[in-house]
């Protein structure tokens, strides 16, 4: 016997062959679930990360502000007065305590990559007889900018901070009147002002964002909101989005600084996307299933066909152990070549779905991308399916009795 091709492989690879018709059926069968498989996962993983981005790209991943101010009842002698009315307290502006130290703590930390202090306040801006409410982020641009991408929003103008600078949104330009190079008045609420110069207007995709926030270098903003060098808040990246809340714990108990990741100041949009992994995990799921009972449908009408066959090769003294195995490769074999042609055809979908399914940006709807431990995965995974779909027709098939197989 040839030692390459054993018994196994030539008795399987010629039942797969006098059966073509259900072999092609159910080869067709397993390469559209994989298939289907292949483009949903890439499609909803590409959904999710472009969610994850538009709104990751302009907040940081974790911000440290100050504890705010607390209001506690007057005690009369060893009792509480209890019909004491408490109001909240004005939160004033102020600054984190020690925060050149708690920023030295976090960068120092695994797993965050920047660390960036800011000032940030409200403000009313004067162009003429135009003024707006906005909101001045003071920051150090070398830091904030690995942030948030400024830069690239940048319309016109240049992402330029020196200390008479400022970059406004589109909107705002708009409502004053303004544009590259002129001058604005930037009153704060404590009565400093500044005559500052716009050296960019950006576009962060979100109207209110363009006519509310502008941002400064850190040193006019700590001079314009009174802070003398201190920072409102501490803003931080990570290396995984999805590690922020643990990260955020972690900086928290080391500091003592309240620290709030974009996991739990986007709750609900975090649990959106949670659920659209729940719903991919669910569609992959049932798809792999029902590629299974089809597996499993067609090798148990084989070991019916071939009840006859099966007991003469018992008889001629055929293991029950090389019965099991044949059909198992059968299984197998057909969860390949399945698996194959599945990420083929969802290959070709993917190329087409990022070719025709165009935004009016000129940009794909969802982007998506042909990551090769994806397609790898559907391969090892179908093929695995079908060893297990074969199982039960195996081992149906080893316990046949020859003497009853062959008279039956």
């Amino acid at each position: 016997m040839n030692p390459l091709a054993p018994f196994e492989w030539i008795v399987a690879l010629r039942f797969l062959r006098e059966g073509r018709l259900q072999t092609l059926f159910i080869v067709g069968g397993v390469a559209i679930g994989v298939a289907v498989i292949v483009f949903m996962s890439a499609l909803l993983s590409g959904l999710q990360t472009n969610f994850i981005r538009r709104v990751l790209s302009a907040q940081p991943h974790i911000q440290l502000l100050p504890p705010q101010e607390t209001v506690r009842a007057l005690g009369a002698g060893t009792g509480v007065v209890e019909s004491a009315v408490l109001q909240p307290p004005l939160q004033r502006l102020k600054s984190i305590d020690q925060w050149q130290k708690v920023v030295a703590q976090i960068g120092a930390m695994q797993q965050v990559a920047v660390v960036s202090p800011a000032a940030t306040g409200s403000a009313l801006v004067v162009r003429g007889d135009a003024s707006r409410a906005i909101s001045v982020v003071g920051v150090d641009p070398t830091l904030y900018f690995r942030i948030v991408d400024v830069p690239g929003k940048i319309v016109n103008g240049t992402p330029r901070l020196t200390g008479n600078d400022i970059l406004i949104g589109t909107d705002l330009a708009s409502d004053v009147g303004a544009a590259v190079g002129d001058k604005l008045r930037v009153t704060a609420a404590n009565g400093a002002s500044n005559t500052l110069s716009i050296a960019g207007i950006f576009d962060l995709g979100n109207k209110g964002a363009n006519q509310r926030t502008t941002y400064v270098a850190l040193h006019t903003a700590q001079s314009l909101l009174g802070l003398a060098g201190g920072v409102t808040s501490i803003d931080v990246t990570v290396d995984d989005v999805y590690a922020a809340e643990d990260v955020a714990q972690r900086i928290t108990t080391a500091t003592g600084v309240e620290a709030d990741s974009w996991i739990k100041t986007n709750a609900q949009f975090f649990s959106a996307v949670n659920a659209q992994v729940t719903a991919n995990t669910a569609i992959r799921f049932f798809v792999g299933l029902s590629v299974a009972f089809g597996i499993a449908s067609v090798l148990f009408v084989s070991v019916v066909q071939r009840s006859h066959e099966i007991g003469i090769l018992r008889a001629m003294g055929i293991r029950r152990g090389q019965i099991l195995r044949l059909f198992l490769l059968q299984g197998g074999l057909l969860g390949l070549a399945g698996s194959a042609v599945g990420c083929g055809v969802g290959a070709a979908a993917l190329v087409m779905w990022r070719r025709y399914a165009i935004g009016p940006d000129g940009l794909p709807l969802v982007p998506v991308t042909l990551e090769a431990a994806l397609f790898a995965t559907a391969l090892i995974v179908a093929t695995f399916t079908g060893l297990l779909a074969a199982f039960a027709p195996a081992l149906r098939a080893a316990r046949l009795d020859p003497m009853a197989a062959i008279r039956g």
